[in-house]
């Protein structure tokens, strides 16, 4: 076997298990929604939609982007062994969240009444109240959160974030939702699951990165930190503006429980995010390990961009065509009035993750923070003109139109740069079997969404069917690499067995 990477086993590796992670995460994601959607009317969701999106858009500014400093300068004295420097970094953004979060927290808490008039939701105003609390509480879990992220080990981040904080919040809310407590449910789950996941995550950190929280700290300058964080912190603005603005729009133009449908939709959608955010997390620090090597840049960003469009493709093909069913068997029928948001979404979301992500983790990691910042403006930018038109007249379907739109324009943006800055595309004869063998499984499930009447049998029958003819198109086209080979590897000595005969002898 000849030299390669090791880059492409450690995604491979910390890849899964973020990806065990996220689809242990996505579950108890998609179990909550529906406790939701059946013990709440779309229009009480819809509140807690809206509550929630002012909480998390109030955060970005609370945090000021610092926590994206420390994936970005901590690996970096790690690899010099100034451990006491990377323990510099998080206790200084750690310190400064905290003050700038709190009083960002007392700023929403006062205004709380004035936003539910705003939209005037009443039951808003109390909602936010109460989630005030969380915007300090939610620094400090991006803190751990990224502080995971620069060392590698996101075993622990799965621990807390993708285990313990949904399960505790599921547990929380059936048991409030039984009890009765509609809206205050709801947020008393959001709460309590924040709350202990914080608990545990700090605890975990402590003592798995031992080598760092006993090191003797030592202040860096803040000048490289502020210079890398404020483009990122206005980029985070934008981009979670531009992520809640289609709710804030409907629920100015509309009403609540249409807020509370297209959420579940969009929500369906960006399930294609789940592959993306498997690999982001170590994809940066891999990236900003080797920034100054654009040959090892550029094949790390292949192997990654070829295996985030292989797992999803098939998911996209998969919803898009099945999106009514999924949404009436998960939900209720009634959010599958949502089918064409979801089916947007996963033609949206495929393009744009495959291509850097939505929020630019490729160059992020290539230091180009002024850049992301600006292709995030126009992501916001593009969302917010083509929905506020839209929406008057197409309702969900008109948000949607411009969440597509801005992600597509984004992606496309994303590739143009790269190549212009660094000559670096992911262009190449193996992707395009990657994408060609989308098209044979596309024209495989269509009959079994055109032709089954059982809703329930669609959403069993369509991902193994499309799945089934994706797999073997790949196997046909040889689409298999000797990178591939590698990453499987990494997965487990047994894996290896299931690649095509000859692959690892390349």
């Amino acid at each position: 076997m000849t030299d390669h990477d090791e880059g492409v086993s450690v995604l491979a590796k910390q890849g899964s298990i973020t990806f065990v992670g996220n689809v242990a995460n996505g579950v108890f994601g998609f179990a909550i929604v529906m406790l939701m959607t059946r013990f709440v009317s779309p229009s009480v969701y819809g509140l807690f939609v809206l509550a929630t999106s002012v909480i998390l858009f109030m955060q970005v500014f609370a945090n000021l982007g610092l926590p994206l400093a420390i994936d970005y300068f901590v690996p970096q004295y790690l690899d010099d062994g100034e451990n006491g420097k990377a323990k510099g970094v998080i206790v200084q953004v750690t310190g400064t969240v905290l003050v700038t979060s709190s009083l960002i927290a007392v700023a929403l808490a006062v205004s709380a009444s004035t936003i539910g008039e705003f939209f005037q939701e009443p039951s808003l105003g109390i909602a936010l109240l109460l989630l005030s609390v969380t915007i300090p509480m939610l620094a400090i879990y991006n803190v751990l959160l990224t502080s995971y992220y620069s060392i590698k080990k996101l075993q622990y981040r799965v621990i807390m974030r993708d285990l313990v904080r949904p399960i505790v919040r599921f547990i929380v809310t059936a048991g409030l939702l039984l009890g009765g407590f509609g809206l205050l449910g709801l947020i008393g789950g959001y709460l309590v699951g924040l709350l202990v996941a914080i608990t545990v995550g700090a605890v975990v950190f402590t003592y798995k990165a031992w080598q760092i929280v006993s090191a003797k700290v030592e202040f860096v300058a803040p000048g490289p930190l502020v210079r890398y964080s404020v483009p990122l912190a206005m980029t985070s603005v934008v981009y979670v503006l531009m992520g809640h603005v289609d709710y804030f729009l409907l629920g100015f133009y509309l009403d609540s429980d249409d807020v509370g449908i297209y959420r579940v939709g969009y929500m369906l959608g960006s399930a294609l995010m789940i592959i993306f955010s498997s690999l982001a997390p170590v994809f940066k620090p891999l990236i900003a390990e080797t920034r100054d090597d654009t040959a090892l840049v550029q094949e790390r960003f292949r192997v990654a961009a070829r295996w985030i469009a292989g797992f999803t493709l098939p998911i996209a093909i998969t919803l898009a065509l099945g999106a009514s069913s999924y949404l009436a068997v998960l939900y209720t029928p009634q959010y599958a009035e949502a089918s064409a948001v979801v089916a947007l979404l996963c033609a949206a979301f495929l393009f744009n993750v495959t291509f850097g992500g939505p929020d630019g983790t490729l160059l992020q990691g290539m230091g180009y923070a002024r850049i992301v910042f600006v292709n995030t403006l126009v992501l916001f930018g593009a969302n917010f003109v083509v929905s506020i038109v839209l929406i008057p007249i197409y309702g969900i379907e008109g948000a949607a139109i411009g969440s597509a739109t801005a992600l597509v324009l984004v992606g496309a943006m994303t590739l143009v740069e790269l190549y212009y800055l660094d000559r670096v595309h992911p262009f190449t004869r193996d992707f395009g079997k990657i994408v060609f063998s989308g098209l044979p499984a596309t024209i495989a499930g269509l009959p079994v969404v055109l032709f089954v009447n059982s809703d329930t049998l669609i959403v069993f029958v369509l991902p193994i069917v499309v799945l089934t003819v994706y797999c073997a198109s790949l196997i046909a086209t040889d689409a298999f690499t000797d990178n591939d080979a590698h990453m499987v590897a990494a997965f487990g000595p047994g894996v290896q067995k299931w690649l095509p005969a000859g692959l690892l002898n390349r």
